[in-house]
């Protein structure tokens, strides 16, 4: 299996689309692309640790590929790719949103597919560092709030907190 991280905002809708999509095996939400050790959920919304909300994903690469990972995390992006530290309502640091390579064959796929909404695109591509678990009441959240992760699922995600 392979490894994928992205970042579209608030994590749990993201995460419930990723669990939907046919090859993927595994998803986790946490913090990464920040500085403090072991963050917290308190302390990343605050914006003082650098981390941004993000999805790691696992997924069978004979099933799904890595470009369809990252088209699915543009599309969801919709004209939020075009914003900075914002997704939808939700605004900071730790709801910028990027996609964060594992080596040298995703950082192409990742480039090409983000330059192609041109100059004004804001999704930040950099390498994927340490992704720090959230804590377990956020993990599947939607899912354990009644929604269908059924592969293939066409339901509206409706976010909640």
């Amino acid at each position: 299996y392979q490894l994928a991280t992205f970042a579209l905002g608030c994590f749990w809708g993201s995460e419930l689309a990723f669990m939907r999509y046919p090859g993927v095996v595994g998803t986790k939400v946490g913090y990464t692309q920040g500085e403090k050790q072991d963050p917290t959920y308190r302390e990343v919304c605050s914006g003082t640790t650098g981390h941004t909300e993000a999805n790691l994903i696992t997924y069978d690469s004979r099933r799904c590929s890595y470009e369809e990972l990252c088209l699915l995390t543009m599309d969801r992006l919709g004209d939020n790719k075009f914003l900075s530290n914002q997704v939808g309502n939700d605004r900071g640091t730790q709801y910028r949103h990027g996609i964060y390579y594992h080596d040298d064959k995703q950082k192409k796929i990742a480039e090409k597919i983000i330059a192609g909404y041109g100059t004004n695109c804001k999704t930040e591509c950099f390498p994927a560092t340490k992704f720090w678990d959230a804590e377990d009441y956020h993990q599947q959240y939607l899912l354990k709030g009644g929604q269908s992760a059924r592969k293939g699922a066409e339901e509206t995600i409706r976010c909640y907190g």
